[in-house]
């Protein structure tokens, strides 16, 4: 539970990061926030990978950028089902998306598989 409290808290880093910088991602007030880290989460787990099934052949041809598009579509579609959360057109939704995907992998260098915090320590005798 707390390193899937861990992630959300990540999601939403994110999101509130891309609704700062990004001209055209809106998100009101922090429950419309903690909501859509969560939709994002279910749609990634859940719609995602099938729309990167289908849309494997334009994803080879484009070298892997297609996937960036899946990712605005993504933040979309959490966009539609949420009511306080507005992307104002594809550009900010891939821009948005960038955001999000670039703080989530950053936080992944902290975050182990289980979602725990790792340090590590290195000791070197010299």
């Amino acid at each position: 539970m707390p390193g899937f409290l861990l992630r959300l808290a990540i999601s939403a880093f994110g999101l509130w990061l891309a609704s700062a910088i990004v001209p055209g991602v809106k998100i009101s007030g922090a429950g419309t926030l903690v909501a859509a880290a969560f939709l994002l989460g279910v749609v990634n787990a859940l719609v995602r990978p099938l729309v990167i099934l289908l849309t494997l052949p334009i994803t080879v041809v484009t070298l892997g950028v297609f996937l960036l598009v899946v990712n605005a579509a993504m933040l979309g579609l959490v966009a539609a089902l949420l009511p306080n959360f507005e992307l104002a057109g594809l550009l900010s939704a891939v821009l948005g998306a960038l955001v999000v995907s670039l703080t989530g992998w950053m936080a992944s260098f902290y975050v182990g598989p289980r979602g725990r915090v790792d340090v590590l320590i290195v000791r070197r005798d010299v």
